[in-house]
């Protein structure tokens, strides 16, 4: 006889609903909710599972480091950030990340009013919830967030990300623009608590935040991120208030940033077509992810994209629901 190895756990990971309809204040035609999980990743015999979402990525300005493999799919659209949205939409995008890289002092040092107007044209040209992601220098950023944040301002926008060292200023605007807030700590549970902590002394509710605990390929430290992610769920199932928050992914920058991704078949004939490596190279390391608890996943590539929501799609059962209606 089987042993009955079903577990119950006392906590329940946050939902985080991410975009505002007409409805409550926003444009947006319709919402994306992550978190709500009871259990851990797929095991619904256990408990409630919540349904992952898989963002694409648009940037303010044309993405000249990507690869030519990368950028074919998308076109011309490229120097259009809206025109990129609608078209990652098309490809399958549950939501949009706009990743305000052209803001780097490095890269463009684009203004805090420029930014704003990038913004506010991606929400008016495209239907779906917003993720907005800053240039990754401190003060530039803090430059940066409450203008976007205003200009956001009802559109209930997932903004990141806080850190430890730096988490006032997108902490407050978040809190007067109501949106929500990524916390981002280097791949260190007590840190992400602390940040998270952090956060919730100025005010900010812990409930409306998401975990970014930093992310890896597949082949660069990946199996170090995915222990990490897996004990924060575990302890967050356990009921540490600090560790109940949905986890984001950021999976196609750094995909895509390694040499497996990159180099061509005649570079190295050994690893076969990049183009069929690549984009499996990146949705190989984001269903990892999705197996250490991730919730909200940001690819990049559309092939990558249609592999992974087809295992969501498999693993949460809805494809056999489909089949059998």
């Amino acid at each position: 006889m089987v042993p009955d190895a079903k577990k119950t756990w006392g906590g329940r990971v946050n939902s985080v609903t991410i975009g505002a309809t007409q409805a409550t204040g926003g444009t947006r035609a319709f919402t994306v909710t992550i978190g709500g999980s009871a259990t851990l990743p797929f095991l619904d015999f256990e408990g409630q599972c919540g349904m992952p979402a898989v963002a694409m990525e648009i940037c303010d300005v044309y993405p000249q480091e990507w690869p030519d493999l990368l950028k074919e799919p998308f076109g011309d659209a490229l120097g259009d950030p809206v025109r990129w949205a609608r078209k990652c939409l098309e490809l399958g995008a549950d939501l949009i990340c706009l990743r305000l890289d052209g803001c780097h002092p490095e890269r463009g040092n684009r203004s805090p009013a420029e930014a704003a107007q990038t913004v506010k044209a991606v929400l008016q040209g495209m239907p779906a919830p917003l993720i907005i992601w800053g240039t990754g220098n401190a003060d530039k950023d803090n430059e940066v967030f409450p203008a976007v944040a205003e200009a956001a301002a009802g559109e209930n926008c997932l903004i990141g990300s806080i850190t430890e060292d730096n988490y006032k200023t997108l902490t407050a605007v978040c809190t007067a623009y109501k949106h929500k807030l990524i916390s981002e700590s280097p791949c260190d549970i007590n840190m992400a608590k602390q940040v998270n902590i952090l956060a919730q002394d100025m005010g900010f509710p812990v409930e409306n935040m998401v975990i970014y605990p930093t992310c890896a390929a597949l082949g660069y430290g990946l199996e170090y991120i995915y222990s990490v992610m897996e004990r924060g769920r575990l302890a967050g199932l356990k009921g540490d208030r600090m560790l109940a928050q949905p986890i984001l992914c950021d999976i196609g920058i750094e995909a895509w940033g390694v040499k497996e991704a990159r180099v061509s078949e005649e570079e190295v004939p050994d690893w076969g077509p990049q183009r069929q490596r690549a984009p499996l190279w990146e949705a190989g390391t984001a269903i990892a992810f999705l197996m250490a608890g991730g919730d909200l996943l940001i690819l990049r590539h559309p092939e990558a994209v249609c592999s992974v929501k087809k295992t969501i799609t498999e693993l949460t059962g809805a494809l056999a629901g489909a089949v059998a209606a």
